[in-house]
């Protein structure tokens, strides 16, 4: 007990789906809602750490966040609107994506500063949007697609054919999943830990005085960054094998649970 009572957290960052909205129901337990409020008056900021697109974050718009990590630490922005960080997939990888996907079957997703774009709307492409409660978004022009700006691209590519692909087609880039529809592909290095070094910075924090919470394998490298990382009961067995902590599971008011385990409120 003595170990909870030196933790001096001045920041939670929190993924979205799977932790902060629950699959079931689509929505933010009222006990993570309460929650949230109850850090902020505390003075602990609460920064939101996805791989959403910043333009698909309208269903949390009504409760008071401090920033937003998003598209997996590739856009990192305040409440305020100031754009703190900012990088893009290389555009090589970008082209050898699309010049694949015309010769194999591989749906992708192309994520932009101001848009998403898909080369095909497959059934697993629907369901995926479906899934995450978001409309499908267009098909672009194979003629006129910009590899200049994309931030993110999602490939459907089942995870067995996921480390050749990227060795071969985009060896600039870095991928993550938090489900076995599709990877999330990012420039680089770039993860969640990238966006909280950024706002540890921006607040003047220390990374030992940070927590973090998540339940898909784009939040592992989060995780195990902060001063705590805790995986949702309803996390994958990679994520909780990582974990400091397993809490319960979104539906059952897993983040405010863990957060009175630690004393924090």
């Amino acid at each position: 007990m003595s170990s909870l009572q030196k933790l001096n957290i001045k920041a939670v960052f929190l993924d979205i789906d799977g932790t902060l909205i629950s699959f079931k129901t689509n929505k933010i337990p009222e006990s993570t809602r309460n929650a949230i409020q109850s850090l902020r008056k505390k003075g602990i900021k609460v920064i939101v750490a996805t791989g959403r697109s910043i333009n698909s974050l309208d269903h949390i718009r009504h409760i008071t966040f401090d920033g937003f990590i998003t598209f997996n630490g590739s856009y990192c922005i305040t409440t305020e609107g100031k754009v703190m960080y900012k990088t893009y997939i290389d555009s090589s990888d970008v082209k050898s994506l699309v010049k694949y996907s015309k010769n194999f079957p591989l749906s992708y997703s192309l994520m932009y500063e101001d848009k998403v774009e898909i080369n095909d709307a497959t059934p697993e492409v629907v369901g995926m949007y479906a899934h995450i409660n978001l409309p499908v978004p267009p098909t672009h022009d194979e003629d006129n697609i910009d590899t200049d700006h994309v931030l993110q691209a999602n490939i459907f590519l089942d995870q067995k054919e996921e480390k050749s692909f990227m060795e071969h087609i985009m060896p600039n880039s870095t991928a993550s999943r938090w489900s076995p529809l599709f990877a999330d592909v990012n420039h680089g290095e770039i993860n969640k830990s990238t966006g909280i070094k950024q706002f540890c910075d921006y607040f003047g924090i220390d990374v030992s005085e940070t927590m973090a919470f998540g339940d898909g394998g784009n939040d592992i490298e989060m995780l195990k960054f902060t001063q705590i990382g805790i995986a949702m009961g309803n996390a994958n067995d990679g994520v909780k094998a990582i974990a400091d902590y397993v809490t319960e599971d979104v539906d059952n008011h897993g983040i405010e649970s863990a957060l009175i385990h630690f004393g924090i409120l």
